[in-house]
């Protein structure tokens, strides 16, 4: 290991070490706590406004609800929710997932406060576009004395936004479930011709702005969901016989953990087991790390509470469903245990377990649909960030540097690469979680208002 990889390595567990743990684990509870489970109780309401039954024409914004949650969940639910999970897994055990489930749980009011301040504090342009995110919630919320915080947020949203380590695992993918089974040697030139591939698909993509990437999006997510969790439940329903097994092993093992492979944290495994667990959770949702209340805050909505709800949902889609299933496939097959692979090979070896012959094949399919997604999201959000910083010929050089990255992913080693984009999004969550607290009362002052007037109109 060169100085940089041990650098980058060291400063990723430093930060997501206690640093994080009690800053975003610790905010999370807090909103939980804080908001009396309110919005929990409306989860129906959420999947109301998710279909459109209460859009107004005459609301303020660029993309629909369900678009909306398309984007932030074309991030979300991406390589991490497939190589990422892996990852998790081969570090942690079984008990990895128990502790993502309750980081999860903790995200949806992350989440619900985050999205919701991102459309009371947006900023609309002369032209009527609504553009929402933690940097217009800390320079409006906050006032102009904080300026430097959303600063913070933009560089650190510029870095972690790129897309490297989505590149890189659909490089691995093809190599791992294409080329090498079609007998086509794995060196650094094929990685590289397809780097080149991804690289102008996303150009083609991103150049279109907010619109043609929540159209792109809102049709991918859907089917890349669906045609993923059917495979896994595929996979869950050949091994069935064990899942009673496994699925106590994954409660046990949170807190007696017999296969985690890191380092001690707090003093103890168990310490270690759970930043683990809230550090892949947080890859694999992203409540409390910016990004999706940039995608939210540009909703078509005039009620910030809807855009909460709404964006309560991530959690629930892209951890409780999707990395559970990817979880379980991977557990129950039993090729967890199995030394030397990791990311989404570990995923493919399930998969071709319970599928042989055509189960890489199938995989392929949703990781490529998984990775895509995630490279046109990205990249809206780090172009976002960059048009903060630098105005709109800024946002238009990052969006032609987010390209090139493409390529160096495809071509970089995947320790390096995790290590980077982790710490990019610790440095992400520290001014999106502590505006969202002091900002707080605001959103608890919306949330009651609007459901008293609700109620009041319900009666009448």
């Amino acid at each position: 290991m060169n100085f940089l990889d041990k650098f980058l390595g060291d400063l990723a567990g430093w930060l997501w070490g206690w640093p994080l743990v009690i800053l975003v684990t610790g905010a999370g509870l807090y909103f939980f706590i804080y908001s009396r489970l309110l919005p929990f109780r409306h989860f129906g309401l959420a999947l109301s406004v998710l279909s459109g039954k209460h859009d107004k024409t005459s609301d303020t914004g660029a993309v629909s609800h369900f678009k909306a949650l398309s984007v932030a969940l074309a991030a979300s639910i991406g390589m991490g929710n497939i190589a990422g999970v892996a990852v998790a897994i081969e570090l942690g055990g079984p008990g990895i997932v128990f502790w993502m489930w309750v980081s999860a749980i903790i995200g949806m009011a992350t989440k619900y406060f985050t999205c919701t301040l991102a459309v009371m504090f947006r900023t609309v342009d002369s032209s009527g576009q609504a553009s929402g995110g933690p940097m217009y919630v800390i320079i409006n919320g906050l006032g102009q004395k904080w300026k430097f915080l959303a600063w913070w947020f933009c560089f650190a949203g510029m870095a972690g936004c790129l897309p490297l380590f989505s590149a890189n695992q659909l490089v691995q993918a093809a190599n791992d479930l294409v080329a090498i089974p079609m007998g086509i040697e794995n060196d650094l030139w094929v990685s590289a011709g397809l780097g080149i591939t991804l690289a102008i698909a996303t150009g083609i993509v991103i150049l279109g702005g907010l619109k043609r990437v929540s159209e792109v999006t809102s049709l991918i997510v859907p089917f890349m969901v669906a045609l993923y969790v059917a495979l896994a439940i595929g996979v869950i329903v050949i091994n069935f016989d064990v899942v009673p097994t496994y699925f106590a092993l994954i409660f046990t093992d949170a807190f007696a953990p017999q296969f985690y492979k890191g380092d001690m944290v707090f003093g103890s495994a168990l310490g270690g087991l759970l930043v683990l667990g809230v550090r892949r959770a947080a890859f694999s949702n992203e409540a409390g790390l910016g990004t999706a209340p940039m995608a939210h805050g540009d909703a078509k909505t005039n009620e910030p509470v809807h855009e909460g709800l709404v964006a309560m949902l991530g959690p629930v889609i892209d951890t409780l469903i999707v990395c559970t299933m990817t979880a379980l496939a991977i557990l129950i097959s039993g090729v967890w245990q199995e030394a030397g692979n990791g990311g989404v090979t570990l995923t493919a070896m399930a998969f071709e377990q319970a599928y042989p012959g055509f189960g890489k094949g199938l995989l392929f399919l949703c990781v490529l649909a998984f990775g895509i997604s995630s490279l046109f999201s990205y990249s809206y959000f780090g172009t976002k960030c960059a048009k903060f910083v630098f105005g709109e010929s800024g946002g238009k050089a990052y969006s032609i540097f987010y390209v090139v990255t493409v390529f160096v992913g495809s071509i970089s080693s995947l320790g390096a690469i995790l290590n980077f984009i982790d710490i990019s999004f610790a440095l992400m969550a520290v001014p999106t979680v502590v505006s969202a607290v002091l900002l707080s009362p605001h959103v608890l002052r919306e949330t009651k208002k609007y459901f008293s007037r609700t109620q009041n109109l319900q009666q009448d």
